[in-house]
């Protein structure tokens, strides 16, 4: 679930790296079947700095080799009158390969880029740095208070998973059932390789000349989304997350990467919905579950693009990738909203 942003300090806490993860995941949070996207830079080892931004000068003329063209990427044209909305599907964890040094992304979402006028993505990172106490707040507890908060049966299967790593369990007890179920996923994310720090945003950050960017929504309107979750809708959350193994999870992680190089933006969402069904213990805590941090996210970020595109003024919109495709994806708010919209 969740969109990183690369500066973050890195901690020898465990558990202060523990918290700092946990806001980076409520960047872009997803729904439940998307919480696995992330693998945040603090449980994982080092790669080195992104080179994206010495490609902003680059031409994108002349022959490229295949190893030079980068991923397809979901990208769309929204258009309403004279007004105009790029919208770009992210993931907020990749690989460097992702991103070729001479060309970033392909000529069109480049054009896109340089035509807009404004930049928007989920929540501006300058609201993720300054809200991040928050989640320490609202997600964590002066005391164990998980093993309490949680049905025996499945804090026994959380001690289970994290038999291995003790310190990550010690820890793990003083947050809220849902901040678990993040972490967790994270945590089982690591093996598959993706990198935080080549997570669209911030590709996309080294190479833009818009400031400030803005947020659709605040970090505080996306902690709602899980602190407004009942007992039985968190416990739904973190018991999907053990109902795979972590090499599942990780295996899952890179047939989302895969299609989302493909670019296809209705294929992810129906990939994304046979997963979630897959995994659901209870159908209508998942489906309430959805509403809750997916689709009710959608509505308003569509409603909230349409405010933002004003006539003759470009804007370029960067949304996690699994809220674009599907009968109740942000496209097809924006199409019921008067827009038309076709691939880039």
């Amino acid at each position: 679930m969740l969109q990183i942003l690369t500066g973050l300090n890195r901690l020898a806490s465990l558990g202060r790296r523990l918290r700092d993860a946990a806001a980076c995941l409520l960047m872009g949070a997803l729904a439940l079947s998307m919480a696995f996207l992330l693998a945040p830079e603090a449980w994982a080892a080092s790669p080195a700095a992104t080179t994206a931004a010495s490609a902003a000068s680059a031409t994108t003329s002349g022959p490229v080799s295949a190893a030079s063209i980068p991923p397809h990427l979901p990208f769309y044209i929204a258009r309403k009158a004279n007004r105009t909305v790029f919208v770009l599907g992210t993931l907020h964890a990749a690989m460097p390969s992702d991103y070729p040094a001479n060309l970033p992304f392909r000529p069109a979402i480049l054009d896109a880029l340089k035509r807009s006028t404004l930049l928007a993505f989920e929540i501006s990172p300058d609201d993720l740095v300054v809200s991040q106490n928050d989640v320490t707040r609202y997600g964590v507890c002066d005391t164990p208070c998980l093993p309490k908060q949680l049905p025996a049966e499945l804090w026994k299967r959380l001690q289970w998973r994290l038999r291995d790593n003790p310190e990550a369990l010690t820890e793990i007890q003083k947050m809220r059932p849902w901040l678990a179920a993040l972490l967790i996923e994270t945590y089982d994310s690591l093996a598959s390789g993706l990198q935080t720090e080549y997570g669209t945003e911030a590709q996309l950050e080294n190479i833009a000349a818009k400031d400030p960017i803005i947020g659709l929504e605040t970090l505080s309107d996306q902690m709602r989304a899980f602190t407004g979750l009942n007992y039985a809708e968190q416990w739904e959350m973190l018991a999907q997350d053990l109902s795979q193994t972590p090499q599942q999870n990780a295996a899952d992680m890179r047939q989302l990467h895969a299609l989302w190089r493909d670019g296809d933006a209705d294929r992810l969402a129906a990939w994304s919905a046979a997963r979630s069904q897959r995994l659901a213990q209870s159908p209508e805590l998942s489906n309430a579950l959805d509403e809750k941090i997916l689709f009710r996210r959608n509505r308003h970020f569509a409603r909230r693009i349409a405010q933002l595109a004003l006539p003759e003024r470009p804007l370029f919109v960067a949304v996690g990738v699994l809220h674009l495709g599907g009968p109740r994806g942000v496209l097809a708010k924006l199409r019921e909203n008067g827009f038309t919209v076709q691939p880039g």
